[in-house]
Formats: C-alpha cells, structure tokens, sequence
C-alpha cells in the first residue's frame, strides 16, 4: 500500500541529513516497488554560489545523490529495513539539463529488482515537466549482501 513521508517522517527511512538530504518531501513511496517526491531548490542551496556564479545549476553529482536517496526509500521502508545503510555499488547517469534556483526537481524512483541486498533500480528527474537526469542504479545494504559473501 502506497503512502507519502513529510520531511521529518523521511529521516526514518533516509540516514542523509543537512546538507547532504537532497529530498524535501516524498509523495508516495510503494514499499519495494517505488518512491516519488521532490526538493525544491532556492536561491539558498549551499552550493549555488560555488556552481557556477552568474549561472547558478544543480552539480550533477547532487542530481545523482537525490534520485539514488529515493531508490533507497523504495528500499528501506520495507519491513524491518528502516534505519539500514546504504551503499553505492554502481551508477550509469544522463544528464539532458541544468537544473536551476527556483525550480522543483521531481524525482522517481523505481526497483527494478532486489535480491540478497542488492537493488538494481533506475531513476528519473524532472524540472517543469522535462527530464533533466536519469539514471540506472545498484545500490546495497551491506548488512544484508555480507551475509551472502562467502566465508574466509
């Protein structure tokens, strides 16, 4: 059953905090099927002043964290995962535009498949109703994929 997540309630799914929470709110988040939400971006972003002056944009790598901390909603709102760590194992992303001060960056996120620990996903970021990012996305809990190594 799907349900949304306020900015305080998200923190129970999501271990990123100030500055690195790159999401504001989620929307709906379908346990182990998907998670969509947003941040909205102002003037205020810690690195606008730094990337670029004069033509301030989202750096790409922050576009990346935000659609892989969605992933991870999807992830740890399953039973009994909340609160776990996630890792990255490997990102492939597209960027097609600059995401600017003033707009919302809408994200999805959605599990493609999830086995031993490992989360294969892909996600989606929009500024006025157009991609800007996209990604595919492998992303662990280690806590669960250790279990699954072989022994020394």
């Amino acid at each position: 059953m799907a349900f949304s997540l306020d900015c305080e309630q998200l923190k129970v799914y999501q271990p990123n905090r100030f500055p690195f929470l790159m999401i504001d709110w989620v929307t709906e988040v379908e346990p182990g099927h998907y998670a969509k939400g947003y941040k909205n971006l102002t003037n205020n972003e810690w690195y606008f002043p730094m990337h670029f002056p004069g033509a301030p944009n989202m750096p790409g790598a922050l576009q990346l964290e935000a659609m892989a901390q969605m992933l991870t909603v999807a992830i740890t709102t399953q039973e009994g995962l909340h609160g776990k760590v996630t890792h990255a194992l490997e990102h492939t992303v597209r960027f097609r535009k600059e995401v600017r001060p003033g707009e919302q960056l809408v994200l999805e996120a959605y599990i493609d498949s999830w086995r031993r620990g490992v989360c294969k996903g892909r996600g989606v970021g929009y500024t006025n109703g157009e991609i800007a990012c996209e990604a595919k996305m492998m992303i662990t809990i280690p806590d669960i994929f250790e279990q699954y190594l072989p022994k020394k």
